[in-house]
Order: structure tokens, then C-alpha cells, then sequence
């Protein structure tokens, strides 16, 4: 949202998306997921025809054992995994039991050795798991009698374990050695580790690093008006207090702490984005973020002055916040999630804003859309007269996944899904932890065959800072699986590639990263489940945090949708898709791209949706039952003249669309904006349209016309009144039908 040319006076007012089938824009189907067993491409990377050796290393030496009994602490999992043929693990005396190593990624499994104290099995299973929950039986053995066996196997699978089912003795089982041999190669592809350090652009620090206000200062300096560059920057402040801090946080730059909680990292001082750089104009403040501290600000209010794609999370805010600019110039936000603010917050002239889990002291003002779920605090709705929309609760929320440490070791943490949420979800912290171990740390440099391969052996994805160039599609193809970006990472599709494409499964998280379209047209940035997706996904939805695609800005870029959702259920939390309407390589053919987002699926919810500049519509939805709890839109602005945009007698296309077979759909909180700089007299049908059914149900939308830059003739289908020339007044209707 940018007010750069408009001499529009913003103070005053603070004071106070089914087509028929042929025409889905979707592309052909995703890789099928992950099997237990032999896969048909080996995790290995071994191109056909290559033989694979069964090696003679050990791959379950050291790794992490567990379990299902010990029989005291003398005789742990991990002896079993040591080495040392004079160590054991042994079992409850009762069957089954079983013991299993974690090898660190999906392998291809050819061998087992077993070294069995008397206490052996005479039946029992070795199993594999590429996730350690479902496991498939590669051999199955009866009349065992014990002493050292070796066991040609054949599978696939990142955990291994012994499951015995008939004893011996009347003792529990007692293994000394377990050995695991995998297949190798010499003209193969080893497999991609996990773990590792962060690489050269996260920024580790604790309260005694020297000099850390100077590195503060360095980053912000080089990044301050850096708003299409390559720079991409990760701060991680480890749990302690820092005293005298400013942070000042420029464009692709995060800061988070690495505390399980956020008051674990306590700032006496500030964590600043303010809009020196343009003039006191906070509409371009994109691309940046702050996550899980804090913060007691140096003089009572904190000032977060922020446009789209600056998330603000997980946050305490031991005071005010405070989202306008110094000077209260212009500024177009914003979102703020799962955050505790116990002083008041002044929007003052943001335009809109969407805040959500949180607990406020209290908020003063709002221009055009304040929209607020599951928010203590939150003022009640007075949209008729003025811009807030409050529901007490959110529908389905579930936070995004975050870095932190466990004493000294890295781990994620996977939140868990809330219902009718109302409030931050910690210092409970529901949900789980994934050691660094299971994730491919993500470097400048890598492939996307490597990242496939990654994800192809069981590992979740960690982008580090940097931007990735991608000539074939990230496939993520198993349930569960975490892609996280620290630092705004950035992936690029060249060759006209889509950029990622997600299975019909259960539980994917995808946070954290922006997807910038390459200069050769892709069909769709991001789609999650292939065409035709119909699994229930309602116990574990996928969720889209703090996702952002850019088509031009930082150059030319091509695309025909950016995200595609064909999966049931998913969850959209917090989103920026723009066609850019300034920087390099922006032109209405240019820097095409038809659709924003497209939604085939059921049960879909957005939450936090901005969406703008398309050159079709913004967003259209073709899946039943579908929610959205605000959304931000502008209009194109660069439209030639109204012929460019006359469809089915109807000039323009909504900026929301619900598809007119669409039976159930409802969404609290919209707008839309118009600033037809090309061609202001252009008049806009309306800016949302949607079928006119009893299930169909739009509460608490407007429309507005920029300094009188083209016109709305109605907010809805032909509902509400045209926009009112120059006087940049919305136009709403509260209820719809």
C-alpha cells in the first residue's frame, strides 16, 4: 500500500476467489508423497543404472537411541548403538518391546547386524520409519536362536528399530551391538546432512557481545533503504537482558530471541522501524520482522511503523506500541499476532490493521479497518461509524514455528493448532520440538536438487539469509514436514519453473520466506495439494505464515498465479501478494500476473490476507466453506484504460471474487482500494463479488477511491454507494446480503 504520490491528508482522518474446470488456473500434479519402503527415486541420489553397494560403516553408531522399556539405568537404548560390545540395553520383562536409532535422514537400508546377549529374541521384526511414527517391517525372522546374525534387508528410512514380540527367556530382550550398513556407491550422492551451523548472515549475540549496538547499527545502515536489494539479515539474541539497546530493524531484517518464551530475552530499550528514509512516509516499509522477545521500551512506547510483510510476533511489549511514524506521516499495515502489549496501541494513521491471539491495554484510534480475533482487550465493532470489526475469538489459529535453544542446542518449535483461540498461546507452549538435527540448514549456494534430495530423506527445511535461484521446483511430499526461512530468504524460479509444490497432506508448515517470480512467466509461485486434492485435513491443517510473493520490484517478473491452494483445510496466516507497483522492471505487461491467490479447496481460512495490484482478480475462491478475516487490497494501478480490464460486460475485476457455484463462504473485515494512476477515469463495477446466496455472508466491507484516482460505482455486486471523487471516504456496507 503506498500513498507516494497522493496528496491525500491521512492525519485528519486518524483523528477522529467456481470457474467451469477448463478454466482453473492449476498446474499438472504434484510428486507423489514419500512411501514407506523403497522409494522409486533413491533418497540417496543414485542415478539408474548405477549399482549400490551395501556399505560396511556403521550408519547407527552414536546416533540417538530410545526405547519402548529399560530394564534399569544401567542398560540404556544408547548402549545398544555405543560401539562398545561390552555395554547392552535390555528390555521390561514382558513382550513386546522394542529399540530403535535415529540415523539422521532416510537412507536406503541393505544390512542388520545383531549381537544378542542370552536374553535374545526368538521372533521379531526390523522395522523402518521415515518419520518415526509409521513403520514398515523390511525383515521379519521366527526360530532365532540368538548370538551375533546378520540380516539382508531392504527399505528405506530415517529411524530403525528392533521389535521383538516372543522372548526367549523369561527375561526381557538384551542387545549388545546394533549395526545398520546402508547403501553406497562411488558414483553416488551422499546424503545431505542434517544439522550445521546457521551460516555468514545470522547474527548470534548474547547481553555481553562487544560492540552489539554497532552491529545493530551496521546492518540497519546498509539496509534502511534497501528495499530491492539482496541484502537478507537473521539477528538471534540468546535469553538474557540487554540493557541500552536500539534496534533499529531495515528491510530484510528479523530479530528474534531464542528463549522458549519471549520474556526469556528482555530488551531495556527498543526494537524501532520508523520511515526517516522516505521522508516520514511509512508506506514502503516492507520485509521485516520481530519475533519472541521482550521488550520495555526507553521511553513508554515502543514504534513498530510498518507496512505489509512486517509480521510483528510473539512479542511483549512491557508498554506502548506505537505503529505510525515518527511525524505521523502515512503508513499502510500491518500485523500483529500472539503478542502481549500491557500498555495502549496507537495506529494512529495506519490505515488498516490486523491483530490477532493477542492481549492489548488498550487501542486509541483507526482510519479505515481495524480488525481484531481472539484479542483481550480489542475494542468493540463500531464499523458503521467507524473502522473496528472485533470477533472474540479465532475460528483456527496455530503459531508459526520458531528457532530457539535448549541449553546449548537448536531446536524449532512446532505450535499446535488452537481452536476458538483467544489470547497468546504461551508460556503454555502447546505443541512440539524438532532438534536442528532433523532440518537441512539452507546456505546461499545450495540447489534445489539437493533440497529436494533433503526433503526426499525425511529431513524439514531451514532457509538461512540469502536468495536462492531454483531451476527445477522444491517438491515437499511428506506430512509434517517444516520449511522455515529465517531472515526474509528469498527463492527464485528461473526458466520459468514454478517455485514450490506442496502434496495433499496432513500438517505442512510453511513460514518465513518471500518467493520472488523469475523473468520467464511461471504457471503458479506456491501450490499446496495437487488439482483434484480432496483429503480431510481438519486434524492437522497446513498452515502459510508470513509467506510473501513479489511479481517485479527487484526486476521483472512473470507469473500466471501466484498461490494456488487445492488442498482442504488449509490455513492462510499472513500473507503479502503484490505486484509491485514501483521499483525496476514494473509495467502492466512487465510485471504481469493474472491471479493472486486462487482457492480450489474446502475449509480454507484466511486470516491476515493482503493481496494486491493483480491484473485480473486479486482473489478468487472456488472452494466451499471458505473464511477470510480481513483483507487489504489495492487495485492495479498502472490498468491502461478500462478495455484492459472489461470482462463479461463488467469493468474490472473484483478484487475478491467468490465463484458463482459457491454455496457457503464468509469473511469479516475488507478493502479495497483504487488509484488508477494510468487512467483515472476509469470506474470500477465494484470492488468484491460474490453470489447472492443464503451460505454467502460478507460482513464489514468498503471501498475507497485515492485522491479521486479512478472511482468504485459499488462495494459489492451492484450494493453500496460509489465512492465520493477526491474526498478519499470509504464506502461500505456492513452486512451483505
Amino acid at each position: 500500500m503506498r500513498l507516494r504520490s497522493l496528496g491525500v491528508a491521512l492525519a485528519a482522518a486518524a483523528a477522529l476467489i467456481a470457474l467451469p474446470a477448463t478454466q482453473s488456473p492449476v498446474a499438472a500434479a504434484a510428486g507423489t508423497p514419500l512411501s514407506q519402503g523403497r522409494t522409486a527415486a533413491s533418497p540417496s541420489g543414485q542415478s539408474a543404472g548405477v549399482a549400490a553397494a551395501c556399505g560396511t560403516g556403521n550408519a547407527a553408531l552414536g546416533r540417538p537411541a530410545s526405547a519402548s522399556s529399560t530394564e534399569n539405568a544401567g542398560t540404556p537404548a544408547s548402549a545398544a548403538f555405543d560401539g562398545d560390545p561390552g555395554t547392552r540395553w535390555s528390555s521390561a520383562f514382558s513382550d513386546p518391546q522394542w529399540v530403535q536409532v535415529d540415523l539422521g535422514s532416510v537412507q536406503n537400508l541393505c544390512k542388520v547386524d545383531l549381537t544378542w546377549e542370552t536374553a535374545y529374541a526368538k521372533e521379531f521384526q526390523i522395522q523402518a520409519s521415515a518419520n518415526g511414527q509409521s513403520w514398515t517391517t523390511v525383515k521379519s525372522v521366527t526360530g532365532a536362536t540368538g548370538g551375533t546374525a546378520s540380516y539382508d534387508v531392504s527399505g528405506s528410512g530415517r529411524y530403525l528399530r528392533v521389535y521383538g514380540t516372543v522372548r526367549s527367556t523369561g527375561y526381557g530382550y538384551s542387545l549388545w551391538e546394533v549395526a545398520v550398513h546402508t547403501e553406497s556407491s562411488g558414483g553416488g550422492t551422499p546424503p545431505v546432512q542434517g544439522g550445521g551451523d546457521l551460516g555468514p548472515n545470522v547474527i548470534v549475540v548474547d547481553p555481553s557481545t562487544p560492540n552489539l549496538q554497532q552491529k545493530f547499527d551496521q546492518v540497519f545502515a546498509q539496509q534502511e533503504s534497501n528495499q530491492f536489494g539482496s541484502g537478507r539479515y537473521q539477528f538471534l539474541l540468546k535469553p538474557g537482558t540487554y540493557n541500552g539497546i536500539n534496534a533499529q530493524i531495515g528491510f530484510y531484517t528479523s530479530i528474534s530471541g531464542l528463549g522458549l518464551n519471549p520474556d526469556d530475552t528482555q530488551i531495556n530499550g527498543d526494537v524501532t522501524v520508523d520511515a526517516g528514509w522516505f521522508n516520514g512516509n511509512a508506506t514502503q516499509n516492507f520485509w521485516r520482522s520481530a519475533e519472541n522477545l521482550a521488550i520495555r521500551p526507553s521511553h513508554g512506547d515502543d514504534r513498530w511503523a510498518v507496512a505489509q510483510a512486517a509480521p510483528f510476533r510473539r512479542i511483549h511489549v512491557q508498554g506502548g506500541l506505537n505503529l505510525a511514524p515518527n511525524g505521523y506521516g502515512w503508513a499502510s499495515g500491518g500485523y500483529i499476532a500472539d503478542s502481549k502489549i500491557d500498555g495502549t496501541v496507537g495506529p494512529y494513521s495506519q490505515q488498516q490493521w490486523y491483530t490477532r491471539d493477542s492481549s492489548v491495554g488498550g487501542w486509541t484510534n483507526g482510519v479505515w479497518n481495524m480488525t481484531f480475533t481472539g484479542v483481550q482487550g480489542a475494542p468493540a465493532t463500531d464499523f458503521a461509524t467507524g473502522s473496528y470489526t472485533t470477533l472474540d475469538t479465532t475460528p483456527v489459529s496455530r503459531e508459526k514455528p520458531f528457532l530457539y535453544l535448549d541449553g546449548s542446542t537448536y531446536k524449532v518449535f512446532v505450535p499446535a493448532k488452537r481452536t476458538n483461540a483467544r489470547g497468546v498461546s504461551w508460556p503454555a507452549n502447546a505443541g512440539t520440538s524438532l532438534p536442528l538435527d532433523q532440518f537441512y540448514v539452507v546456505k546461499p549456494g545450495a540447489t534445489a536438487a539437493t533440497i529436494n534430495q533433503a526433503l526426499s530423506q525425511g529431513l524439514n527445511l531451514l532457509f538461512t539469509p540469502g536468495v536462492y535461484h531454483l531451476d527445477r521446483t522444491i517438491d515437499v511430499t511428506r506430512a509434517n514436514t517444516v520449511v522455515l526461512g529465517l531472515g526474509l530468504a528469498t527463492l527464485v524460479p528461473d526458466n520459468g519453473v514454478d517455485a514450490m509444490h506442496v502434496a495433499d497432506i496432513d500438517g505442512v508448515r510453511l513460514a518465513g520466506f518471500l518467493i520472488d517470480a523469475g523473468t520467464v512467466n511461471s504457471d503458479t509461485l506456491l501450490r499446496v495439494g495437487q488439482p483434484g486434492s480432496s483429503a480431510d485435513h481438519s486434524a492437522n491443517p497446513t498452515t502459510v505464515q508470513d509467506v510473501f510473493v513479489r511479481i517485479g520490484g527487484a526486476g521483472p517478473g512473470l507469473v500466471t498465479n501466484s498461490v494456488v491452494v487445492n488442498s482442504n483445510n488449509v490455513v492462510i496466516d499472513h500473507t503479502w501478494l503484490w505486484r509491485a507497483d514501483h521499483g525496476s522492471g514494473v509495467g502492466w505487461n512487465t510485471n504481469r500476473a493474472d491471479y493472486g491467490l486462487w482457492v480450489n479447496g474446502n475449509d480454507v481460512l484466511a486470516t491476515g490476507l493482503f493481496v494486491e495490484h493483480y491484473n485480473k482478480y486479486d482473489v478468487y475462491w472456488n472452494g466451499e466453506r471458505g473464511r477470510t478475516i480481513f483483507f487489504q487490497n489495492e487495485k492495479a494501478y498502472d490498468v491502461p484504460n478500462a478495455a484492459a480490464i472489461t470482462h463479461d460486460g463488467i469493468v474490472g475485476y473484483a478484487a475478491y471474487k467468490v465463484a458463482d457455484t459457491v454455496n457457503t463462504h464468509e469473511a469479516w473485515g475488507l478493502g479495497s482500494y483504487c488509484n488508477f494512476t494510468a487512467d483515472p477515469t476509469i470506474v470500477q463495477a465494484h470492488g468484491f463479488q460474490v453470489p447472492v446466496k443464503s451460505g454467502v455472508k460478507l460482513h464489514d466491507i468498503l471501498v475507497i477511491s485515492l485522491g479521486g484516482q479512478g472511482q468504485y460505482a459499488h462495494v459489492v455486486n451492484n450494493t453500496g454507494a460509489p465512492t465520493s471523487g477526491t474526498s478519499t471516504v470509504p464506502s461500505k456496507v456492513v452486512q451483505f446480503p
